[in-house]
């Protein structure tokens, strides 16, 4: 297990963000997305991965959140 955490940010919130969480996941690295700082073509869908799916595989923060 990695002591490490990983902070996730991009453009393409179903695509990039998505495939880096489950393959990072697999690793067994602890993952941070600051969704704020992702993005994606659909906003639901952007929405729907943030607020649901991503917390299942990591913590979900605003920037802020993550400077503090």
């Amino acid at each position: 297990m990695f002591d490490c955490c990983l902070p996730l940010t991009g453009i393409a919130t179903s695509g990039v963000v998505l495939s880096t969480i489950r393959e990072a996941s697999d690793k067994d690295y602890v993952l941070t997305v600051l969704s704020d700082c992702c993005a994606d073509g659909d906003e639901e869908v952007h929405q729907i991965l943030t607020t649901k799916v991503f917390q299942m595989q990591a913590e979900v923060i605003s920037l802020k959140q993550w400077i503090s």
